[in-house]
């Protein structure tokens, strides 16, 4: 196969510079004369055609032995052309397959750089998804501490409502004892009063004075059930600002579980994400899947600390009523 630049007026011109010199113009003579360029095929090619070509030369004098020692080295030297021919050949077939191969080769490199690519794609974002449930994880279990906090929070109000609770039965037996006393007394008096009235008039002045000395001790028992009283009002404001706080709480506590709800399912989201991009990610998943079902443990205790918490709430006010109806 001829290259760029060679034909038959390049080889002829080579040739003639050959025979010029007084040289014999093989193929290989040829090919350095137009600067080792040429497939030796195609030379071999066109010097045929212009041997063949060439009108036939007057009777040489030349003796018949040398004649015959230069037909002997050209016959020698087209068979050693015809003997290149075959391999010039499949020189040029290798190097038609040596191309192509490059081709291919640089096709297979094209795409593995383009699987690279989409390698370190995918590894960056599997990286990124990583990071994002690091920190919702995070996220969550501060959402888990400040519920933990909260908890114990609502414990205290807890404690602090029995407290109270026994604060206000105390002082409900107090003035309970309180009103016991002072029906007792008036009994009393009255019954003193009907046996005073059927007795002699010299003992009207005595019946007085004890009767002076009643009324003092009553006033000291009715000042006693005012301050009960009075202390029985500032539990009541006490319990309505415990009762607010215990609202305040209630609100925190579900603002918490919407939070836990939202995080829950960025997490769901996440995890279905990371499941698609690399199975690796199973064992992360799993202890996705624990945490959430500890989340809806502790939201099925909170459900319970609120009803527990309505209750109260009832109760107390169910007190505060009956201790507003109740006569003194």
């Amino acid at each position: 196969m001829a290259r760029g630049g060679i034909n038959k007026a390049v080889v002829q011109t080579a040739r003639l510079a050959i025979l010029a010199r007084g040289e014999h113009p093989s193929i290989d003579a040829v090919r350095i004369e137009m600067g080792n360029t040429g497939s030796k095929t195609t030379i071999h090619r066109y010097l045929k055609e212009l041997d063949d070509g060439v009108e036939p030369a007057a009777p040489s004098s030349e003796p018949i032995d040398d004649e015959l020692a230069g037909l002997v080295s050209r016959l020698a030297q087209r068979l050693k052309e015809q003997a290149l021919a075959p391999i010039d050949q499949a020189r040029a077939q290798f190097e038609q397959q040596r191309q192509a191969l490059e081709i291919e080769l640089t096709i297979a490199q094209e795409a593995t750089n383009e699987l690279q690519q989409q390698y370190e794609l995918q590894t960056l974002a599997l990286t990124q998804e990583s990071d994002t449930l690091q920190n919702t994880l995070s996220m969550l279990q501060t959402e888990q501490t400040r519920n933990a906090g909260l908890n114990q929070a609502l414990a205290d109000f807890e404690l602090r409502l029995q407290d109270k609770d026994e604060q206000i039965r105390s002082l409900e037996e107090k003035h309970l004892h309180a009103r016991d006393a002072l029906e007792h007394y008036r009994s009393a008096v009255k019954e003193q009063r009907e046996q005073e009235q059927r007795r002699h008039e010299s003992q009207v002045q005595q019946i007085q004075m004890e009767l002076r000395q009643a009324q003092q001790s009553a006033l000291v028992r009715q000042d006693e059930i005012t301050q009960l009283h009075r202390d029985n009002e500032r539990l009541l404001t006490e319990n309505r600002g415990t009762l607010r706080e215990l609202s305040l709480l209630q609100e925190q506590l579900k603002q918490t579980h919407t939070r836990q709800d939202q995080l829950l399912e960025q997490v769901n989201r996440i995890d279905s994400e990371r499941t698609l991009l690399q199975e690796r990610l199973r064992t992360a998943l799993l202890e996705s899947q624990a945490l959430k079902q500890n989340v809806d443990e502790q939201v099925q205790i909170n459900k319970s600390l609120e009803v527990e918490l309505t209750k109260a709430q009832a109760e107390i006010v169910e007190r505060a009523r009956q201790n507003d109806a109740d006569p003194l």
